[in-house]
């Protein structure tokens, strides 16, 4: 192959052995002198510029664009976001006689486009976000039901109408806390004595921040239900998403009626999208063991339902003879496919559940290539579906689920794409055996390496034997827990579910087994890695390298990345960390840390231990304090906490850090490092983390700007 590339003058589209065409610029076929690697690396990007792999680039330069605006310091003018994509819309319109600068123009455009999208989406569905508490009697319709257990529920609602006396607020929608009677459903309109917050900030710099989502969800405050909660009138029109609400939650109380305990939450989870039963329990065990993605409806579950409905339809189909060469039995099985999907969609939440519906337009893309009689599975159906989702909800991109579930099935298609050697001969029983389980074991190590950099930058832990457990549980899974789910579902309008769901929950509880197994085997060889958000750009532009080169070359874009990583990716633990809305203070003392102020198993502090795998004590050793506050004297420097403001003269003067829920006098600043309640106000939870070098604390706070629309100003 090399040498065609080297030495070839007479074609300039020579063949290579895989059947692939690819264009040979001229100066290569010139030049023998050039390196051969140098030499097939340029030409295969030049037959991914001819070949129009040009789209698989544009959800990532929208990606960029979207990154590139949440990163912003303050909100940009929306005239001068919409001139700039006109702009590079006319140049790639203008210069299509020039396809350097076409495709150069696209690219552009494309991040213009994301540029432009949040704010288009805040407009269309942000809100005004809640800056101060509000409580009193309010009636509301309930829009979504998102949970529900035996004592609770969270609901979401809008048109939030006050009563008598109470202030009202200028927002959207707002997510309660509600009791878990009376009965409940979307449409339904509500009364009850609410008490409302602002949304929280992120809880430590460059986590997940539920500002930013609420905003762009239309949910502009958090709250939760102190008394008097009562539906004043029901919704007795049709109304698909009660009535899809109702069939979920019947589904779920016929699951209960026959399972209890891990196997009726988890059956919960793979049925109807609700996880909110799994205890913490059997969320640290199949999270430890690489099988936390089981319970989550995703690609996986979808494309065993609708994949299996595929092959039964189109396999009855290929049985009724004459049948076949009359109706195209392909065809039809795939839209059984596609009906199947969409209805599994519906029980799992709708589009509200954001990564079943990634993945079932991602199956409708690949049933409708197989309707169009083109190729299903290729790197251009991902981008589509890439394009779409984020067109639909650009939010998404920022959020753990839709970068793990990108990457895996970027990482498989690209590997899919690469050339193989067919199989000689048919295979027996065995054979087939033993190919299922390497399949299963490639496939699961090609999507864990894919997905290791975003787990570990969003859950700081690794499950080191996770594509064991999922060759392990693969079989129970696809024979036994989503064949008897889905014979379970269909069973329950004739009332004969029992067999089917016992034989469900015999599958779950097989699961559980291997998640303990496996999980026990991992104990020790988990890491708490520590990413910066540098590691996920890093990370984002090694899957565009690997997703756009056609050839074995796209794998220099991971391996690339990974001295990158190592490099400039990788976080430190913090010395201090302050709360903003706790009274939480902890410092880092040995192998942990403990608090000064605040109380252990609050959130925050749960978090905390939870991100930096350090335990968090009650007290700290070398503290001492009084009713004016507490001072720690450590190794390297001292902290005093104010709580009086008659220690501010002194404490500031001695200590290198004073922390206070006080307003610090200007004079204070000038002594010391300060942290008071304007700081924490503004920037939320500070981390910190003590320069030897400079005799001082470097400082930062989760929340780096007020000037966006999602952010909550004091």
């Amino acid at each position: 192959m090399t040498q065609e590339v080297a030495t070839s003058v007479e074609t300039p589209l020579p063949v290579r052995p895989q059947g692939r065409t690819r264009l040979v610029l001229p100066q290569l076929r010139r030049s023998a002198q050039k390196p051969r690697w140098h030499a097939v690396l340029l030409a295969d990007l030049a037959w991914a510029f001819e070949a129009r792999r040009l789209l698989i680039l544009l959800p990532f330069a929208m990606i960029g664009g979207l990154i590139v605006y949440a990163g912003l310091p303050q909100e940009p003018l929306q005239g001068a976001v919409l001139g700039m994509v006109l702009l590079f819309a006319m140049i790639a319109a203008v210069s299509s006689s020039r396809p350097l600068l076409q495709r150069a123009a696209a690219l552009a455009l494309a991040a213009g486009v994301g540029l432009a999208l949040m704010p288009v989406h805040g407009l269309l569905w942000g809100t005004q976000m809640l800056t101060r508490p509000a409580y009193g009697t309010f009636e509301a319709v309930v829009d979504e039901i998102l949970s529900q257990t035996q004592d609770q529920r969270r609901i979401v609602v809008s048109q939030l109408a006050p009563g008598e006396g109470t202030r009202p607020v200028d927002i959207r929608r707002a997510r309660l806390v509600a009791p878990a009677e009376p009965a409940l459903a979307p449409g339904d309109r509500i009364r009850a004595n609410l008490r409302l917050a602002r949304v929280p900030g992120p809880i430590l710099p460059g986590a997940f921040d539920s500002q930013f989502h609420a905003y762009f969800a239309g949910i502009g405050a958090y709250g939760n239900v102190t008394s008097g909660f009562e539906v004043i009138a029901r919704d007795e029109s049709f109304n698909p998403v009660r009535s899809v609400d109702g069939i979920r939650r019947a589904i779920g109380q016929r699951v209960d009626a026959v399972l209890e305990g891990p196997s009726a939450a988890i059956a919960w989870a793979m049925l109807v999208g609700d996880q909110s039963n799994i205890d913490d329990a059997t969320r640290d065990a199949m999270a430890n063991s690489g099988l936390a993605h089981i319970y989550s409806i995703s690609g996986l579950h979808l494309s065993i339902v609708a994949g299996g409905v595929f092959f039964v339809v189109r396999a009855m189909l290929a049985a009724l003879a004459g049948f076949t060469g009359s109706l195209p039995a392909k065809k039809i099985a795939a839209v059984a496919g596609i009906v199947a999907a969409v209805g599994y969609l519906l029980l799992a939440g709708g589009i509200a559940n954001t990564p079943a519906f990634r993945s079932t337009l991602m199956l409708v893309l690949i049933f409708g290539a197989v309707l169009a009689d083109r190729r299903a599975l290729t790197m251009r159906n991902v981008a589509l579906a890439a394009l779409v989702i984020l067109l639909i909800d650009p939010a998404d991109v920022f959020r753990a689920s839709f970068q793990l579930s990108f990457a895996a099935v970027v990482a498989l298609i690209g590997v899919y794409e690469l050339p193989r050697q067919p199989r000689e001969g048919r295979q027996g029983l065995f054979g087939r055996s033993i190919s299922a389980v390497w399949a299963t074991a490639w496939t699961s190590l090609v999507a864990g390496l894919a997905t290791l950099l975003f787990a570990a930058y969003h859950f700081q832990q690794t499950a080191p034997l996770g594509v064991l457990a999922n060759v392990m549980t693969l079989p129970v899974l696809s024979f036994v827990i989503m064949p008897f789910g889905v014979f379970s579902v269909l069973a329950m309008p004739f009332g004969i579910e029992q067999p089917f769901v016992e034989v469900l929950g015999w599958g779950i509880d097989r699961m559980m087994d291997i998640a303990v197994l496996v999980a026990g085997w991992s104990a020790g060889l988990e890491t708490n890695p520590l990413l910066t958000p540098a590691a996920l750009i890093i990370g984002i532009t090694a899957l565009a390298w690997f997703a756009f080169v056609p050839s074995r070359w796209r794998f220099a874009g991971p391996l690339l990345a990974l001295p990158l990583v190592l490099a400039f990716g990788f976080d430190q633990r913090p010395d201090v960390l302050a709360a903003d809305t706790t009274q939480a203070v902890a410092i880092r003392e040995g192998q942990g840390m403990g608090l000064i102020s605040g109380r252990t198993g609050s959130f925050a502090t749960d978090v905390w231990s939870e991100t930096y795998g350090l335990e968090i004590a009650p007290s700290l050793e070398n503290t001492r304090c009084d009713s004016f506050g507490c001072i720690h004297t450590g190794e390297d420097f001292s902290l005093a906490l104010v709580k009086n403001r008659e220690a501010f003269a002194e404490d500031c003067e001695r200590n290198d850090l004073v922390v206070t829920r006080l307003r610090a006098p200007p004079s204070c600043r000038e002594k010391t490092q300060t942290i008071d309640i304007v700081d924490l106000d503004r920037g939320g939870v500070h981390w910190l983390r003590w320069n030897a070098s400079a005799g001082r604390f470097d400082i930062r706070p989760a929340i780096t700007t007020l000037d966006r629309p999602w952010r909550v100003a004091p």
